[in-house]
């Protein structure tokens, strides 16, 4: 019978595996490499693996980069659903700088999924999906604001979150592909202004 010993260390082994290969295959995003254009064997041999052990860890190259991208929605969501509308469009602006500074450090994963979803429809529903956490944590936040009265009950919850959730993600996007780090506050003030009186309906 194994010893537990055994079936720790085996544990440890796996768990190293697969932290090296997404460590190498974000390495090699990092470096210009086409995700598209990436090979299964040649991400294994970068990560000093067998093919045979890419496969133990994932189904394939899709699922790959679906755990690549979790990563970045995981944290941009702790971010961004730490966020309380309880102070003013500043401190809305710093959370979007925060997020800004998590798509900028995984902004070669970001095109990899941008790229991948205009052909696979797992990485398009997985980002679909994920996006519709911000949807939901924004149309929550909008309701307990119009309970309190700080923001207009005549406000579409729906309709007015479509607009910025969808829309500040591909704003966010252009901007980390298009500018360098050294406009991203004042974006981000700019994109916080647009939610804060726009949909928050906060004066001036």
């Amino acid at each position: 019978m194994p010893s537990i010993t055994r079936r720790a260390s085996n544990a440890a082994r796996r768990a190293s595996a697969e932290a090296d290969i997404l460590a190498t295959t974000r390495r090699l995003l990092d470096d210009g490499a086409n995700f598209t254009e990436l090979g299964i064997q040649h991400i294994a041999a970068e990560a000093g693996v067998a093919r045979s052990t890419f496969y133990a860890h994932f189904r394939d190259k899709t699922e790959l980069l679906v755990r690549l991208a979790t990563t970045l929605m995981d944290t941009s969501f702790g971010i961004a659903s730490a966020w309380e509308p309880t102070t003013d469009a500043d401190g809305m602006a710093a959370a979007f700088v925060a997020v800004m500074g998590v798509y900028r450090e995984h902004a070669a994963v970001l095109l990899a999924v941008a790229e991948v979803a205009t052909y696979d429809a797992i990485v398009r529903d997985f980002w679909r999906q994920r996006l519709a956490q911000f949807t939901e944590r924004t149309i929550d936040v909008l309701r307990a604001e119009q309970a309190a009265g700080r923001t207009p009950g005549g406000v579409d919850l729906v309709h007015a979150t479509r607009v910025i959730v969808p829309g500040g993600e591909r704003a966010i996007f252009d901007h980390i592909t298009n500018e360098d780090a050294s406009r991203d506050e004042a974006f981000a003030r700019e994109l916080a202004l647009i939610w804060w009186h726009g949909v928050y309906r906060r004066p001036t």
